[in-house]
């Protein structure tokens, strides 16, 4: 696979700051329990049939994020197998807000296939004359 361009990983970025959000809040609604950072990170992860399209280090500071909005809860626990395990668990706001998410995906996700489906019919990615 070749390299990325610096304007693809700036792209990626700015997708996955919206999206990471979405997709934690979609993994602890379907376990349905508490789970703890690496455990989401690794069901993120395996929903993604493999490839985890974000680190899994930047998890933490979306569950951060979604726990002070109070989209999550979250409890510490000692662990006895190394340092303290922080497991969260999504509220009825999160739940309402992942409803909501799902929905704003789906119409943003259709305007854009909409939108490049128009553009490969249309003027196929024709170079633009230099000035």
């Amino acid at each position: 696979m070749s390299e990325e361009s610096v304007y693809t990983r700036k792209f990626r970025k700015e997708l996955m700051a919206g999206l990471s959000s979405l997709v934690l809040l979609a993994v602890l609604a379907r376990a349905g329990r508490e789970m703890y950072g690496y455990e989401i990170a690794k069901a993120v992860k395996a929903e993604g049939e493999g490839g985890l399209i974000f680190k899994q280090g930047a998890i933490y500071p979306v569950l951060r994020s979604l726990n002070q909005l109070g989209l999550l809860n979250s409890r510490v626990e000692a662990s006895a197998f190394g340092p303290p395990r922080r497991y969260y668990n999504i509220t009825d706001d999160g739940l309402q807000a992942l409803r909501e998410w799902q929905g704003a995906w789906k119409d943003m996700r259709e305007f854009v296939d909409d939108a490049l489906n128009a553009q490969v019919q249309g003027a196929v990615y024709e170079a633009r004359p230099s000035a």
